[in-house]
């Protein structure tokens, strides 16, 4: 029986490890899902504004359909906070190796997060979302008695099918490719070999929306928090400006209060209604509330927090482009590893920087921002601004598509992240198995395009102001010498009379 109890205790150990780990995964993604609920309620379009609640039915379906966007927003943003949280447990690790308190964040933990968020993010991708869709679009079969398992039961057929497409293009797509001839004469390896493959496709293909987003979305960055900062505002003086608008304010509440009859003025371009009035009272108000909010804030932060944010924005973005150059660089010399995925992961080995703690940082920061920019370009890009929500008014299937869209980019992060030499940590798990990954051409060709699209998207936007005059310069010289050149000549001058009359007269003396 002594012989035995080391067996016991090792099997109890292995049986807490696992139990906390499912613990610990379950409550963050429990917190996860609190944060994506209210923040879909934030952008979902309100039920008494719009005529989609036909009756219990109709709601209940919605309401499935919110469960599963708010399901698959979460995985999206454990998908974000892959390499973040990974980064920050190497280096905690590193700092307190004998802690007690620490001992439950380990190498087996973080792997089973990464395990976990690529699972779900594939059941997110290929059943939730499309099934979230169909149902959403299902009014139950033809000749059936309706209710929501009619509309469940459509959906899951539709969905089938779908798959069965899928899957069939993915496995001729694999037998063209890898022209071996068991695959082509079997499917008995769809799981190991066509579903994988499938995914290979997909992240590869998040992996281009990234490179196509995240160069426009740096640039836009620049402008969005223009937007969110308040400017200084050294040659303005607000006091002033509040006055004149508190008497428009006044003015046009005269003139809708003491009206005779239907109220019309003239501005100019005819004559406005009420209507217009009232418009132009409520601009009028929103900018006095801009106004007195900028009243309150501090001198400093007026006139440093936006000059300090965008050199910060600089400071990122010039960073990043530096380590996209380095890592180029080190891929022709030979001396960087292709970023295929390492088939163990330790933590607590070495800093994952050379800087130590402060390097980590810096690439936590870099990625997080990365992030942020490739949703931003996202939506700046043409025809694709059209689905970003809007707050309250967005329907459920805009809803729907914008979370297929977060997923594919939080999904590629952590390659783009890896394949830029943004971070030294390996893809761990089915997200290193890419077969793309383990080539050279693919790789460098990204690292340059990347690099070069995010200067040419820089130099385009701190240099269109000035461009822009040039060419107005150019343009109005141009206009200025077309029309004298057009121009019919001009009658003789006085002067040339004077003398051509001189002439004729010592003409008729002689």
């Amino acid at each position: 029986m002594a012989m035995d109890d080391p067996e016991v205790t090792l099997q109890e150990q292995m049986f807490h490890n696992a139990v906390r780990e499912l613990i610990i995964s379950l409550l963050l993604f429990i917190s996860l899902y609190v944060v994506s609920y209210v923040t879909l309620c934030q952008f979902r379009r309100r039920a008494d504004n719009e005529d989609m609640y036909a009756g219990e039915e109709d709601a209940a379906v919605y309401r499935i359909s919110l469960w599963l966007c708010t399901a698959t927003l979460s995985v999206s943003v454990g998908a974000v906070l892959l390499l973040p949280i990974s980064i920050i447990s190497n280096e905690v690790l590193l700092l307190y190796p004998d802690s007690y308190y620490i001992k439950w964040l380990n190498s087996s933990l973080i792997q089973g997060l990464w395990n976990h968020v690529f699972f779900f993010s594939n059941l997110a991708l290929f059943i939730l979302m499309p099934f979230a869709y169909f149902f959403t679009e299902a009014e139950g079969f033809s000749g059936s008695r309706k209710g929501l398992m009619s509309r469940v039961k459509e959906a899951s057929l539709v969905l089938f099918l779908l798959g069965i497409l899928v899957m069939g293009l993915a496995y001729v797509a694999s037998a063209i490719i890898s022209g071996d001839e068991s695959t082509k004469q079997t499917l008995s390896d769809v799981w190991h070999e066509h579903l994988p493959y499938l995914y290979s496709c997909i992240s590869f293909i998040g992996v281009l929306v990234l490179l196509m987003c995240t160069p426009v979305g740096v640039a836009r960055m620049f402008t969005v928090m223009g937007q969110l900062i308040v400017k200084p505002q050294f040659l303005r003086g607000i006091e002033d400006e509040l006055s004149r608008l508190r008497l428009q304010e006044e003015h046009l509440l005269r003139k809708i209060t003491y009206r005779n009859g239907p109220c019309q003025i003239s501005n100019g371009h005819g004559h406005s209604s009420i209507e217009s009035l009232m418009e132009t009272l409520e601009d009028t108000r929103k900018a006095i509330s801009k106004l007195v909010s900028r009243q309150h804030i501090s001198f400093w932060r007026r006139n440093l927090c936006y000059p300090l944010v965008m050199l910060l924005l600089l400071a990122i973005t010039v960073f990043s482009i530096l380590i996209v150059l380095q890592n180029t660089f080190l891929l022709l010399v030979g001396t960087k590893a292709l970023p295929r995925g390492a088939s163990d992961t330790v933590l607590g080995i070495s800093s994952l920087s050379s800087l130590g703690p402060f390097g980590a940082a810096l690439q936590i920061v870099v990625i997080l921002y990365l992030m942020v920019a490739s949703v931003v370009g996202f939506y700046s890009l043409p025809y694709l601004c059209n689905l970003q929500p809007k707050r309250a008014d967005t329907s459920m299937v805009k809803i729907i598509l914008n979370c297929v869209v977060i997923l594919l980019l939080s999904s590629a992060l952590p390659i783009l992240s890896k394949t830029l030499g943004i971070t030294n940590f390996d893809l761990v798990g089915n997200f290193g198995s890419m077969d793309w990954l383990g080539n050279f051409y693919i790789i460098l060709l990204y690292n340059i395009l990347f690099a070069v699209s995010t200067a040419l998207c820089l130099f385009t936007k701190f240099t269109s102001a000035v461009r822009r005059e040039i060419y107005d310069r150019l343009n109005a010289a141009f206009q200025r010498g077309k029309k004298t050149s057009t121009q019919p000549s001009h009658a003789p001058s006085a002067n040339t009379l004077q003398v051509t009359n001189s002439k004729s007269e010592t003409l008729k003396e002689e």
